[in-house]
């Protein structure tokens, strides 16, 4: 005689599951903050400034796209480790976030909003060089500079010795329809073994710029340009990877018909991880 299949179970008990799923996240979260108590005693991280770790932030959201699966959405997914790791950097040594809304508001909110949370206090500047300057004059804020555009070569005041560097691009994991696809530079004081140098980030100011160079370098590197007419030149920031990767874009600028001017190294960051639009990681 065959057995009849076991009963699905009642609505009521999937909730009482659900219940005890919910207060077992609840109590991880309170562990990582336990550990999170420990590693502030251990790194004494208030003496050096900045708690962001953008090597480590990288390397964790890729390694959370890798292994996701299941029906909630990723765009859910990373929203919520985006909050939980801002804010216990935040809890570790508190910073504020210093966006230029100069080239739009809404959404360069949203992006400070998805990566760094609510509890991270937000701060609106009309311009990139004031969000840079207000993180020059903190111990560990960072600033939100768009990453395609600009109207002033606001980089330049990155490179002198001491000034804050670029340390990442946002999104960590890029995709279509991202809810927070602006990309975004991160500009910051952290120490050197948080860095991540996958893409070297370059001030280059040149004489000759014209768009015929620009559409030169343009298979070579990611440039964000401003033209420089009283010396027919222009103020680069210049993104590339690769090996001998400046010397190529200062031979590239040569080819085309300009001529180098100064060079200046202003910071680094993880190379784009792209989610193709199946939603499997590649």
């Amino acid at each position: 005689m065959s057995q009849r299949p076991p009963a699905p179970p009642s609505l009521a008990e999937l909730r009482e599951e659900i219940d005890r799923i919910d207060e077992g996240m609840h109590r991880l979260l309170m562990q990582r903050g336990d550990i999170i108590d420990r590693l502030i005693q251990v790194k004494q991280t208030q003496e050096v400034g900045s708690a962001f770790r953008p090597a480590r932030e990288a390397d964790m959201m890729r390694r959370l796209v890798q292994r996701h699966r299941g029906i909630l959405p990723l765009d859910t997914v990373e929203s919520i480790w985006r909050v939980i790791i801002s804010t216990f950097t935040y809890v570790q040594a508190p910073f504020s976030v210093h966006a230029d809304v100069s080239l739009g508001e809404s959404a360069m909110r949203d992006s400070a909003r998805f990566h760094f949370g609510f509890t991270v206090p937000y701060v609106a500047h009309f311009s990139a060089a004031a969000a840079v300057e207000a993180v020059a004059k903190s111990k560990g804020d960072l600033a939100l500079v768009s990453a395609v555009s600009s109207r002033i070569p606001w980089w330049t005041t990155l490179e002198a010795v001491g000034a804050p560097k670029i340390i990442a691009r946002l999104p960590f994991v890029e995709r279509a329809d991202h809810p927070a696809a602006l990309p975004v530079f991160v500009v910051s004081r952290v120490a050197d073994s948080a860095m991540v140098t996958e893409v070297e980030t370059w001030s280059v100011r040149v004489s000759g710029w014209n768009a015929e160079v620009a559409h030169a370098l343009s298979p070579l590197a990611e440039i964000v340009a401003v033209p420089d007419t009283a010396f027919d030149g222009a103020a680069l920031l210049v993104s590339i990877a690769g090996a001998n990767r400046l010397e190529k874009i200062k031979l590239a600028l040569i080819e085309a018909g300009a001529s180098v001017r100064s060079t200046a190294l202003v910071g680094s960051h993880a190379t784009r991880y792209t989610v193709p639009p199946s939603g499997s990681a590649k």
